[in-house]
């Protein structure tokens, strides 16, 4: 199988629909927990791990913008990947030293 072959799940598709339906699922496992927050942690296929407090599907074109928590991740930085490398996305419990640090889903 050549790279042009390689068929890379969820590369395909409207990134809008993806992001929405993402942060109706985040809403849905607050909802379940009872949170008012939710922890969400991205990890990259390269293994990169974020704590993430928004994602969006800016620019579009197969990317989205992961926008990480900068007191935890040290650095106030929009990270733009291709929806290619995201490996997995974790929802959970806010850990209570990191509580403040949860995410909030666009009114």
């Amino acid at each position: 199988m050549t790279p042009q072959e390689l068929w890379v799940p969820g590369a395909a598709g409207p990134l809008d629909q993806f992001i929405d339906k993402l942060h109706r699922r985040i809403e849905d496992y607050g909802r379940r927990k009872g949170l008012d927050e939710v922890s969400v942690e991205v990890e990259l296929v390269d293994g990169a791990v974020y704590g993430v407090r928004a994602i969006s599907h800016d620019p579009g074109f197969g990317f989205v913008t992961i926008c990480p928590h900068p007191e935890v991740e040290g650095e106030d930085e929009d990270v733009i990947v291709p929806i290619g490398s995201i490996r997995r996305i974790t929802l959970g419990r806010p850990e209570p030293a990191r509580a403040r640090f949860g995410f909030s889903v666009p009114s």
